[in-house]
Parts: C-alpha cells; structure tokens; sequence
C-alpha cells in the first residue's frame, strides 16, 4: 500500500502534531507500507519519513526543484522525484497513491486535501482518503463542508469522500477496509 501523506513543512508546531506524524509513520513501515510524500527533510514532513525509515520502510519524496535548490529536499529518501513545480510534484503524488492522508498542515496541505477531494468527487480516483484529525485539528473545515452540505455548494452525500480518523488505527482500520463507494454525479 502507498500512502500519500500531505502534511505540514513548518518547524514550528507543537508536539501533539509532530507525535501524530512520528505514529503514522511507524505505523506504514510496520505494515511493510511505502510513503509518498512531499520530500522535505522538515517539519511534520521529516518526522513521518524519517519514522517511516527508522521502522525499515520504504520512502519516495517527491519535491519541486525550487525547494531542493533551497537544500530542503529528503536526500535520505529510498527515491526522490524532482519536479519542475508544484503541478507536476502534486500530479506525481497522485499518481503514485493508494490512499491518501492528510495531516495537519497550513495552505499547501489544504490545497492538496481538496484537490483530491475534488478529483474523487469527479470519479478521476477511488482511492480512500483520510484526515488525521490531531485534537480536532480538522474541525473547523468539516464545519465549513456542513456550510456547503447546508447551503447546497455540495451534496451532503460526498461525506463519505473522506473519513475523519480519530488516530492512527482508526485510520488504518478504514483503510484496509475500504470499499469504493459509488458516489452520486455532481450535478443535478
């Protein structure tokens, strides 16, 4: 199983987080799971690779040419993708999904999320995504999907796009359980 994780750069945020990562990345390389992930060496990035690595787990790093030059990039990665740019890393780690999670993050994990999202809604995937919702982290953006589910900016039957895990085994229960659902057409 590939799990592609979106999760936070930042070197600043507080350990309940970086424990999250650390779990979640011990977890994947005790299954015998891969992570593709965004290929920096910091924050919540570098703490759920270098667990992954630390447990023997395979890790692949896909990161924009513009951050390796900045001497971000994971060099201890078993593989390391560079890209021209955001589009072609995001598409790469797309591509390479079995199942997506979201950890926390700031602007780029949310872009990532709902794009995802988006694409699943579409029918473009059918892969299992998953927030890791570190002390309700992701609670006030599930409010704003009850916004649109309430207004009618969405269907409240694209919940089941995604699933709220309320830690690590919760997340990895609902992913080897996953099922496909078949999901109503966008537009009605």
């Amino acid at each position: 199983m590939r799990f592609t994780c979106y999760c936070s750069s930042s070197t600043t945020v507080a350990d309940p987080y970086r424990d999250a990562a650390r779990r979640l990345g011990t977890a994947i390389a005790a299954r015998g799971d891969e992570l593709v992930y965004g290929g920096t060496s910091v924050g919540l990035m570098g703490v759920l690779s270098e667990a992954v690595r630390a447990g023997g787990g395979r890790v692949t790093g896909i990161v924009p040419e513009l951050m390796e030059a900045r001497g971000l990039a994971d060099t201890a990665a078993d593989e390391l993708v560079v890209t021209d740019g955001m589009a072609g890393r995001k598409q790469e780690m797309i591509t390479r999904a079995d199942a997506f999670v979201a950890l926390p993050g700031g602007f780029g994990t949310l872009e990532e999320l709902l794009e995802v999202l988006t694409l699943k809604q579409l029918g473009y995937h059918r892969h299992p995504i998953v927030l890791l919702d570190v002390g309700g982290f992701w609670s006030p953006l599930l409010d704003f999907f009850d916004e649109l589910y309430a207004t009618g900016f969405a269907r409240p039957e694209y919940a089941v796009l995604y699933h709220v895990a309320v830690d690590v085994d919760d997340l990895l229960a609902y992913v080897d359980a996953y099922d496909p659902e078949d999901l109503p057409t966008k537009w009605w």
